[in-house]
C-alpha cells in the first residue's frame, strides 16, 4: 500500500536497526519515560523476530530505503481473551499528518480481524493528544483500567475497539 511515496509492508529481517531508532526518536521527541514504555522493551531491537509468530504481524512505513513509522498486532500479553494489542505505533514527523495512521490503523485492523481476534486493545499516554484522536477516530473507545499485562506501567490510557 502506498500513500506520498510511502509505503506500508510486513517488516524484514533488516529493518530491526531502522524501526528500533525510528521508535526510540519519536519517543525521546515526545519525553516519554524510558522506564515503563516501549523504550524499554527488549523486543525493540528485534521486532521481525518478535511478530514472526502466530497471530501476530508488524508493518513499517518505508520511504527511499528509510524507516519512518510502524505499527503491529499481537496477542495481549498475559490475557487469556480473544484479544490482540496494537503495539509499538510510532511515525517519524515526516510521516504524520497524510494519513498514514489511519491506513496503518486500518491495515493492522484487517489483519486481526483475518487472524480471528474479537477485541484490539491499545495503551497509549494522555500528551499523545493527536494520536488519540486518531485511535478515537478508528473507534477505539476509553478503559477505566489496563488489560492484561505489558510492562508499560507508565502507559496510562487504556483503549480498545471491538473487532
Amino acid at each position: 500500500m502506498t500513500l506520498n511515496n510511502f509505503t506500508i509492508r510486513e517488516i524484514q529481517p533488516e529493518d530491526n536497526t531502522k524501526i528500533a531508532a525510528t521508535i526510540r526518536k519519536v519517543l525521546i521527541e515526545f519525553g516519554v519515560p524510558k522506564v515503563g514504555t516501549a523504550y524499554a522493551d527488549k523486543i525493540l531491537d528485534t521486532l521481525f523476530e518478535t511478530y514472526n509468530t502466530n497471530k501476530a504481524i508488524y508493518y513499517v512505513i518505508e520511504k527511499n530505503g528509510e524507516i519512518y513509522g510502524g505499527a503491529g498486532i499481537k496477542q495481549l500479553d498475559n490475557y487469556s481473551g480473544n484479544v490482540c494489542e496494537l503495539q509499538k505505533m510510532y511515525f517519524l514527523p515526516e510521516a504524520r499528518g497524510i494519513g498514514l495512521g489511519s491506513k496503518m490503523i486500518n491495515t493492522c485492523l484487517i489483519k486481526a480481524k483475518e487472524f480471528g481476534f474479537e477485541h484490539c486493545y491499545l495503551e497509549t499516554l494522555p500528551y499523545m493528544q493527536d494520536a488519540r484522536k486518531l485511535y478515537a477516530k478508528a473507534g477505539f473507545k476509553n478503559l477505566d483500567a489496563p488489560m492484561g499485562d505489558t510492562g508499560h506501567y507508565s502507559c496510562n490510557l487504556w483503549m480498545l475497539k471491538d473487532l
